[in-house]
């Protein structure tokens, strides 16, 4: 056998089954989800007929959905720039000569190996239980009543434990990113009498912004598909002021049966989710290129 045969041979060994893997679970469903966009299929039925662009012109008219949208936004907003600078923080420190870095840098890391319906489920009960007890003992009035049934406190709360979740995760990357700094450039700094506010804002901070680039877009990204917290810590309550795009999703498609909408909603959620990633990430690759 010549050696262009091999070749051939090894791709078709190599290449081909992966490649029809990947078609079959991502590309079929891919396709066969935008087509049920276009129809009044409710999930159960064998029968159902094309709409066109009824089911678009529904989500976009549709006030639940744009409430919950705006809902969305905000509650990445925050996540996002919390997370990240949660991350930063604990990168910074742990970074340093501390005794049981290594300890402390599994136990922030720890919270991201949780389930995140069990995580909503335990920080559901410290929410309901743990602090309305401390509200109860102490007199605090911001802990006598559980923040879980208040619409402005129950985002909080899903924002907390989002934040809390994620930071850990985003943490590892940073820590990477500041033990790649060259020593020698830390020490040239404190020789010319740099304090550690100028270090991390004129070296650290720009010399890891391809950290920073990865942990937004991953932030951006998680937030935007966030599902089982919200499920298991609110449920989208109370008077669905928590109820963020993903949750709405599933409510439209499997408690309304309203399938065709809720694959138009999810197509708009990732239209929204990869303009705004793309948006992020040549923005921040600029802030690259100038560092």
């Amino acid at each position: 056998m010549n050696r262009k045969n091999q070749e051939i041979k090894l791709f078709c060994e190599f290449v081909i089954p992966p490649m029809l893997i990947w078609a079959s679970i991502v590309v079929a469903p891919l396709f066969y989800g935008l087509y049920l966009t276009f129809t009044n299929w409710n999930g159960l039925s064998n029968d159902f007929s094309l709409i066109g662009f009824t089911n678009y012109i529904s989500v976009f008219t549709d006030s639940t959905f744009l409430t919950s949208l705006g809902k969305t936004f905000l509650y990445v907003f925050f996540v996002v720039i919390f997370s990240n600078v949660l991350g930063i923080a604990l990168a910074l420190l742990l970074t340093t000569a501390i005794k049981g870095r290594g300890l402390f840098r599994t136990c922030f890391f720890a919270a991201n190996m949780i389930g995140g319906i069990i995580m909503g489920y335990i920080w559901n009960y410290i929410f309901s239980f743990a602090m309305t007890k401390i509200g109860e003992v102490t007199g605090w009035g911001l802990f006598e009543t559980s923040w879980l049934t208040a619409p402005t406190t129950a985002l909080v709360a899903l924002i907390i434990v989002t934040v809390w979740q994620m930071s850990g995760y985003l943490m590892v990357i940073y820590i990477a990113g500041i033990t790649n700094i060259s020593a020698d450039i830390l020490e040239a700094a404190k020789i010319d009498g740099a304090n550690a506010w100028q270090m991390f804002a004129n070296i650290k901070l720009p010399m890891i912004a391809s950290s920073i680039t990865i942990c937004t877009f991953m932030a951006i990204s998680k937030a935007f598909m966030s599902f089982d917290v919200n499920l298991a810590l609110t449920a989208g309550g109370p008077y669905k002021s928590t109820e963020l795009l993903a949750f709405k999703i599933y409510q439209t498609a499997f408690s309304n049966f309203e399938y065709g909408k809720g694959q138009a909603e999810a197509v708009v959620l990732f239209i929204i989710v990869a303009i705004i990633s793309m948006i992020q990430v040549r923005v921040s690759k600029s802030k690259e290129v100038n560092a």
